[in-house]
């Protein structure tokens, strides 16, 4: 896994894990943030996409999920609470933030039209689906990067193993 970028503190990750209404553990916790930080990160590093707001959009983006089915309004929510939290655990500029909001606000509509960062939002999370065992459709995917067949498999290895252990744990 790459770095933690410093924008993600401590004290962030825990205010929002303490606000959190499900499982830290479950298919929408805290080892899926960390995947799609990790392959937001991997992305950026290949498509220049803004780092700060990608490693953002891998706490907030389910942050304010009610349940793991159909929860139409959580990215939404997610974006209303990194407005809640900006310039009191973290600090980003304007445009970076409209950028952040937008990510987390249709990150689940389905859209692979955007601009770069917000892509490469979509594309960290559409490409941890093998947890739920999804696999990633290249056609539902925003950037080059991430359809290419190495990051699919790189990518599914990693949510795949996710489920494998949930289910060995029974």
């Amino acid at each position: 896994m790459n770095k933690v970028p410093d924008i993600l503190t401590s004290r962030l990750i825990s205010a929002i894990s303490l606000q959190f209404n499900l499982s830290l553990d479950g298919i929408h916790g805290k080892s899926h943030w960390a995947r799609v930080l990790d392959n937001g990160l991997r992305l950026a590093g290949l498509n220049g996409a803004n780092t700060n707001v990608v490693s953002l959009f891998a706490l907030f983006h389910d942050s304010q999920r009610i349940n793991d089915a159909r929860d139409d309004d959580h990215g939404k929510r997610g974006a209303e609470l990194a407005f809640t939290m900006r310039n009191q655990y973290f600090d980003i500029s304007n445009t970076e933030f409209d950028l952040l909001y937008a990510a987390c606000e249709l990150h689940t509509d389905g859209l692979t039209e955007s601009d770069l960062t917000i892509q490469t939002c979509w594309d960290a999370d559409r490409l941890d689906l093998g947890r739920v065992k999804i696999e990633p459709d290249p056609e539902y995917l925003c950037t080059l990067h991430a359809k290419e067949p190495q990051t699919l498999k790189w990518a599914n290895s990693r949510a795949k193993a996710r489920y494998l252990s949930k289910s060995l744990e029974r």
